[in-house]
């Protein structure tokens, strides 16, 4: 496995990033998980947008996307695989320890893992913990993943695949790694950005090309939705069979089916 690290190619075992980059000393850095399918980076474009916006809402220097274009090509020419995960990463650099960053510039990752595809449905839980819509990374894609660390460990000890979260005043809000959908009267909705999430790009695409609501949406929608789906680079569109202890039977329902009909369709004119 061929990694890109600060300008070159390097051996997976042998590539290095300094133990004092802020990165990871402080999580003072951001990402970009992209799907590539044949070595072909799936919305790269719109992908390397938000890590711009992401890199201006940190306060880091605007990555020069060129040498990131650069990387990815060729991570993913000597990473040949059929279905891959590729995952940009952008940090403060090396610095002192504690807040302040140091002045030696950024540090650019790319790898790429393999990955197969995900099953047409999925089991989520919900969490008692919330995502504050109103904090500094709010929106952001940032290294800072602790919290969806432990969240998601807790969805897999009871059997799912997505934690939910509520936002601050109890709205819904997203998942540890995917954004959320609900059908309410044969129509699908999703949290507005103003709810905390995440402007996900497969969230975004499914709603242009479903026409979905963005609505301010109570928890408690995941009780009488007749659907739940979620999206995510790697998921594309995904029926919800189970949410805690609540079965809906037949997923995918006729509204999210359609979603991932259209989505697939779209997706593959791109």
């Amino acid at each position: 496995m061929k990694l890109w690290v600060d300008g070159g190619l390097h051996d997976a075992d042998t590539a290095r990033v300094s133990v004092l980059d802020h990165g990871l000393t402080v999580g003072d850095g951001i990402f970009e998980t992209l799907k590539a399918e044949h070595g072909r980076p799936f919305a790269l474009d719109l992908h390397l947008d938000r890590l711009t916006r992401s890199a201006r809402g940190l306060g880091l220097p605007d990555p020069d996307l060129d040498e990131v274009r650069r990387a990815c090509a060729a991570v993913l020419d000597a990473n040949p695989m059929p279905l891959g995960r590729l995952r940009i990463t952008y940090t403060g650099g090396l610095s002192p320890l504690g807040s302040d960053r140091g002045d030696t510039g950024p540090t650019l990752i790319v790898a790429l893992g393999e990955t197969t595809h995900r099953p047409d449905t999925t089991a989520v839980i919900t969490v008692p913990w919330t995502r504050n819509e109103r904090g500094a990374l709010t929106g952001l894609k940032t290294t800072s993943y602790a919290e969806n660390v432990v969240a998601l460990a807790k969805a897999h000890e009871q059997g799912a695949s997505e934690a939910l979260f509520a936002n601050t005043v109890g709205q819904l809000c997203e998942g540890t790694g995917s954004n959320v959908f609900v059908v309410l009267d044969g129509q699908p909705h999703t949290p507005p950005l103003a709810s905390g999430c995440l402007a996900g790009i497969t969230r975004a695409l499914t709603v242009e090309w479903t026409g979905a609501q963005e609505t301010d949406l109570p928890m408690e929608v995941l009780e009488t939705a007749e659907e739940i789906f979620l999206t995510s680079t790697l998921r594309d569109v995904q029926a919800v069979h189970r949410v805690d202890g609540r079965d809906l039977p037949g997923a995918p329902g006729p509204v999210t089916a359609k979603a991932m009909r259209v989505f697939a369709e779209r997706a593959a004119q791109m």
